[in-house]
């Protein structure tokens, strides 16, 4: 079985992708093979604990000091962004380096994939020459959970079409964790925006539900996919509902697309009904959080206002993001030694 770039599997229904049709959660399952990260929904509340406690120890070592260690020394590690990608994939480089691994970077421009090749045959040319892991970002939902079946190396999730974004997922939840210090019960969270599309989402909710977190989402009809309560939330009719008395907000990116698509009226008319301004602010506690997984369109999800007000945690966001990379890629190197 092979795979191209434009064939890649899209197993959607009702705007909400269901993986559960393809990782089996069974003994033998890619679910629980620790050498692979295909999504929160698969991990346990000890297990995504477990993760964000090696996270906070990688945060707390790198602030204290910067000498790289050799804790992966002699694993080598492809980087495969099939998207764009700042954040995430320097997150990622700078991680496996600084944990002694060997990090390589390729993109689809740089791969024989132009050339017809299969991403299945290309991935198996580096694990040939030696690639133990490989993190991937690609823009058809289910392709990491593809990969780990018929190749032989870990594979992390760096974002999946629709489906998840687990690192993002694990950063938010650590963030929380830090601002709410330790206690997730009894907490609720408003998620704002794009809910349909968004991955940052599916690995929020995932994660949230695991450990106790009660969640509302909102946004325009267009962007809400069919039985989104499905996910483990519940649907607020207004951004105002969603906000009324909550402990954090996290609001989603808008892309541009979705207004060419007919999806949205015009920005201005989002940021108005959607946005989040100081006055919604006001409607949570008084101690909650605004939350934004970044890039930040400014004006349009967060006003300017919001997102460098003191209620803002968007800049802890990217400072976690180095340590709970450092974490899933000790966890699938370690998968993979005791493999070996």
């Amino acid at each position: 079985m092979s795979m191209t770039m434009s064939h890649a599997p899209a197993h959607e229904r009702s705007g909400i992708f269901h993986a559960r049709a393809l990782v089996n959660r069974g003994p033998e399952g890619l679910g629980n093979d620790r050498r692979h990260l295909l999504g929160l929904e698969y991990l346990d509340r000890a297990e995504i604990l477990a993760l964000l406690d090696d996270a906070e120890y990688d945060l707390a070592k790198l602030q204290r000091d910067r000498i790289p260690s050799h804790e992966l020394a002699g694993v080598t590690i492809l980087l495969a962004f099939f998207e764009d990608s700042t954040r995430t994939r320097i997150a990622f480089e700078l991680a496996g380096r600084r944990l002694g691994a060997v990090v390589v970077s390729v993109t689809s421009g740089g791969l024989s994939l132009s050339k017809g090749e299969s991403l299945v045959d290309t991935l198996r040319i580096f694990e040939k020459n030696g690639t133990d892991l490989v993190v991937v970002r690609h823009a058809s939902s289910g392709v990491p959970e593809f990969l780990a079946r018929h190749v032989g190396m870990g594979i992390v999730n760096a974002g999946d079409g629709t489906h998840e974004h687990p690192t993002q997922g694990l950063v938010d939840l650590m963030t929380l964790r830090q601002v709410w210090r330790g206690h997730f019960e009894n907490r609720r969270i408003a998620i704002v925006g794009d809910i349909a599309h968004s991955r940052v989402a599916r690995s929020a909710i995932a994660g949230l539900n695991k450990l106790g977190v009660k969640v509302t989402v909102a946004g325009p009809a267009t962007l809400i996919p069919v039985g989104v309560e499905a996910l483990g939330c519940t649907l607020a009719a207004t951004a105002d509902e969603a906000l009324a008395g909550a402990d954090a907000v996290m609001a989603l990116r808008i892309q541009r697309e979705r207004m060419e698509r007919g999806l949205l009226p015009s920005f201005s008319e989002y940021a108005k009904s959607w946005g989040i301004d100081a006055r919604r602010v006001a409607l949570m506690k008084p101690d909650a959080v605004v939350m934004h997984p970044g890039p930040v369109n400014r004006g349009l999800e967060l006003a300017v206002d919001v997102v460098d007000g003191p209620r803002s945690v968007v800049l802890k966001q990217v400072e976690n993001g180095m340590g709970v990379r450092s974490a899933v890629l000790r966890r699938s190197a370690r998968a993979i030694r005791e493999r070996a």
